[in-house]
């Protein structure tokens, strides 16, 4: 059978834990070399040693993407590993604290901000550079369903998501003629170390949040990293500037 993305490079931010692991994982399996980044370099090793023990090709470097210095670090890092970077995939972000607008931490609004949505704006200048070098490239950035609705008591959230729904757009028809394609995937309710801390560890909670799912469970990390995939694909090839929910039917509702 022929994997999907064979002999490419790939990098995955946020692949520590969670959809970046499973994207990791799945973009291996296909066939592509992968960069593995996050903060948490523990998590990050393990991610490069489940690859391995599966016959994949994988490399860690640690970075913030909300600093500048260390993404560039990151991009020349991955381009001196595998000598270009075919496919990108801005996975990194945090959740923050629940809280109405009015009583929002100012403290936490901009930590989001400079996570979740200027350090994806700093990845995708890093590497849109790089891939205009090499003629063209892919780029799928992680939103959520909460950067195509709103989420009560999650405002910074809500905003810096609905952000890079915009960037992705907006840099998705300024590099179409460069054959450089722009995507992003909005997860819904995805089972990750992020839903456990947001719902607490609450079983009532959890059952809340799993019952706005029309259909009745959440996601795993592994469904969303195949869309990641297909996307960062040639089989998506037609395809630049979509915001594709992959949610179970959350935001139709």
């Amino acid at each position: 059978m022929s994997r999907r993305l064979e002999g490419k490079a790939a990098l995955v931010t946020g692949a520590g834990s969670g959809i970046g692991r499973a994207a990791a994982a799945v973009f291996a399996r296909e066939g592509a070399r992968v960069i593995v980044s996050d903060v948490n370099v523990p998590g990050g090793a393990e991610t490069v040693a489940a690859i391995q023990k599966q016959g994949g090709e994988a490399r860690f470097i640690r970075c913030d993407i909300s600093k500048p210095a260390e993404v560039e670090a990151l991009i020349r890092g991955a381009v001196e590993a595998f000598g270009r970077l075919d496919c990108a995939v801005n996975n990194a972000g945090i959740s923050g604290v629940m809280a109405p607008t009015g009583d929002y931490p100012e403290d936490m609004w901009d930590r989001i901000m400079a996570t979740n949505l200027k350090g994806v704006w700093l990845c995708m200048k890093q590497e849109i550079q790089q891939m205009l070098k090499q003629g063209g490239g892919s780029i799928v950035n992680t939103a959520s369903a909460a950067g195509l609705v709103g989420v009560p008591m999650a405002p910074a959230y809500v905003a810096a998501k609905h952000g890079v729904v915009g960037l992705t757009k907006t840099a998705a028809l300024e590099y179409a003629k460069a054959n450089i394609r722009i995507n992003a995937v909005c997860p819904g309710v995805v089972r990750t170390p992020m839903i456990t801390v947001a719902t607490d560890g609450n079983p009532e909670i959890e059952a809340a949040v799993i019952a706005a799912e029309p259909v009745g469970r959440m996601g795993t990390p592994e469904e969303i990293g195949e869309a990641l995939v297909w996307l960062s694909s040639g089989a998506a090839s037609f395809i630049t500037g979509a915001a594709l929910p992959v949610d179970g039917g959350l935001v139709a509702q």
